[in-house]
C-alpha cells in the first residue's frame, strides 16, 4: 500500500474556516495590551532595535515629525503567515474579521524555560470557543528589559496542534515568540510552533503586556496591526475589556 507523502512544514494550508466575529458584547473601558515602542525595547538578538529621531523640532519647524526605523518585529506585534510560510497571506491580505472579536485570556504560571502543552490549555479557564483570540499570560512580561525576559516558556508543537483543532484565530503571547528561546535553540531550528500555526492562518501575537487584569475571563479584542503592504508582519496597538 503506498503512503500519503508527508506534508512540508512550511506549506501554506488555508485559512480555518471560523465562525464570524461576534456583535460587540464588551464592556467597560479598553485596556491597552501593548508594549510602547522604544529604542531599548527587549527583543530577540537577531532582531535590530528600533531607531526612533525627530528629523523637524519645534521651535525651529513649523512642527515636529518623528522618524521611526524599526523591523516589524519589534515591540508588540502581528505574525503574517508569510513570515514562514513562502506562498502563504501577508499583512495586507489577512481578512479584517481576523483581527477583531471575542476571545479569552488564560493564566498559566509557567517556569523559566518551561513547556506549554495540551493539558495546559486544557485545564485553562473560561472554555475557549471556535473562532476565538487566546492570550496566553505567563508573567513573563513583567521582566521586559531585563535578560529574565528571555527565559521564557514556549508552546510545544502539540499545544500547537491542539490551538488550531479547537479553532484559535490569533494566539498571543507575553513573551517574544511562542517557539523555544533564542538562546536555547538548537543549530537549524526550524520554528515548528509558528509554522504550525501559521500554515493554517492562525495569526501568532507576540510582546503582548498588561494581561493580568483581565486574566481568566473571557474578553472583546482589537488586534489592530498596521496595514503594511507585502509584510510579514505588523506592529499594532492591541486593545480588549471584558465580556460579562
Amino acid at each position: 500500500m503506498c503512503e500519503a507523502p508527508a506534508r512540508r512544514l512550511d506549506e501554506w494550508r488555508g485559512w480555518l474556516d471560523l465562525p464570524a466575529p461576534a456583535p460587540s458584547s464588551g464592556t467597560g473601558p479598553w485596556l491597552d495590551l501593548s508594549h510602547v515602542i522604544t529604542e531599548d525595547l527587549s527583543r530577540v538578538p537577531l532582531v535590530p532595535a528600533p531607531r526612533i529621531r525627530q528629523v523637524q523640532k519645534k521651535p525651529e519647524y513649523i512642527a515636529n515629525v518623528t522618524e521611526v526605523q524599526m523591523v516589524v518585529h519589534n515591540g508588540t506585534h502581528l505574525d503574517a503567515p508569510c513570515h514562514f510560510i513562502a506562498d502563504a497571506p501577508a499583512i495586507d491580505d489577512i481578512p479584517l474579521e481576523r483581527l477583531y472579536g471575542e476571545g479569552v485570556i488564560w493564566k498559566l504560571d509557567m517556569p523559566d524555560h518551561g513547556v506549554i502543552e495540551p493539558e495546559h490549555l486544557e485545564a485553562a479557564t473560561p472554555r475557549m470557543r471556535e473562532g476565538d483570540i487566546v492570550y496566553l499570560d505567563t508573567g513573563r512580561g513583567r521582566h521586559i528589559n531585563t535578560p529574565a525576559y528571555e527565559d521564557h516558556a514556549h508552546l510545544s508543537p502539540e499545544a500547537a496542534e491542539w490551538l488550531v483543532a479547537h479553532g484559535a484565530k490569533i494566539v498571543g503571547v507575553d513573551f517574544s515568540t511562542p517557539d523555544l528561546t533564542a538562546h536555547l535553540r538548537p543549530e537549524n531550528f526550524q520554528f515548528p510552533v509558528h509554522h504550525i500555526l501559521l500554515g493554517r492562518g492562525v495569526l501568532i501575537a507576540e510582546h503582548m503586556t498588561n494581561l493580568e487584569p483581565l486574566s481568566g475571563r473571557r474578553i472583546e479584542t482589537m488586534f489592530m496591526a498596521v496595514n503594511i503592504g507585502g509584510s510579514d508582519g505588523a506592529p499594532a496597538r492591541v486593545v480588549a475589556r471584558p465580556v460579562d
